[in-house]
């Protein structure tokens, strides 16, 4: 059982395939096909009749024969190319993965299973895509993509620039960030839009921390506020002006 196991997670690899989009392409839950490729279950015939017919594969080679133990195989071309590549891939968390990346971000299988893109304006480097959700960091729309960097630590960190912060209490948020002139144990994280209060958060419970290097949003999902709106937005501002000011120099 264990060769059609890894054949069917190899044939998924070769198409860049999450385990959700294969699911769906086979008409099963992604549970199941996780259990196929985990080896805890052995595939239908109806599954393997599927899956022989999407990738002009014979049901016989998939039970008998390794499709991954060939010499210059698919996966091993595309590690080489990734290698070569200067401008690497741009791994994509949407929001509905935001649960399981807070559980996976250290796991490279499940960073694998990310969809990826690239964007010509960046060099080489290691890039991740998040999306965000609410409206926080008006006039940064809800749905928006922050492409990033990740950050090695406090001396890297600049303040009032933008970050995507993970911790376990919050999980993804996308903040400014400032830092305080007398300990490096904390930093406030900002909202763009006054009507969110300020908040500090412990440097030992940050996760991971990324800096901005582009946003990405939909032509018909910018944000349009009323004059009075944006009043009070820079009354509120100005309230929150002072409150940081106070903040830096605790």
């Amino acid at each position: 059982m264990s060769i059609v196991c890894r054949n069917l997670k190899y044939l998924r690899k070769q198409k860049g395939w999450t385990q959700q989009e294969f699911a769906d392409k086979l008409g099963i839950k992604r549970s199941l096909l996780g259990a196929y490729e985990e080896e805890r279950a052995e595939p239908r015939t109806e599954v393997l009749e599927m899956v022989s017919d999407m990738f002009r594969v014979s049901i016989d080679d998939m039970l008998r024969r390794d499709l991954g133990d060939q010499k210059e195989n698919f996966l091993e071309k595309r590690r080489q190319l990734k290698m070569g590549n200067s401008r690497q891939q741009i791994e994509f968390v949407p929001v509905k993965a935001a649960a399981g990346y807070l559980a996976g971000y250290n796991d490279d299988e499940f960073i694998e299973e990310l969809n990826t893109f690239t964007l010509p304006m960046l060099g080489a480097g290691s890039y991740r895509a998040f999306e965000i959700a609410g409206d926080s960091m008006l006039p940064t729309p809800s749905g928006s993509v922050i492409v990033c960097h990740k950050v090695g630590g406090w001396d890297d960190l600049r303040n009032n620039e933008t970050y995507i912060v993970m911790t376990n209490r919050e999980g993804i948020v996308y903040k400014r960030l400032v830092k305080s002139n007398r300990a490096k144990t904390k930093v406030t994280l900002v909202s763009d839009n006054p009507q969110y209060e300020p908040y500090s958060v412990n440097m030992d419970d940050i996760l991971e921390i990324w800096q901005t290097d582009a946003v990405i949003s939909k032509t018909n999902s910018q944000s349009r506020m009323s004059v009075t709106h944006l009043a009070d937005m820079v009354s509120h501002l100005q309230d929150q002006v002072s409150l940081l000011k106070k903040k830096i120099k605790e």
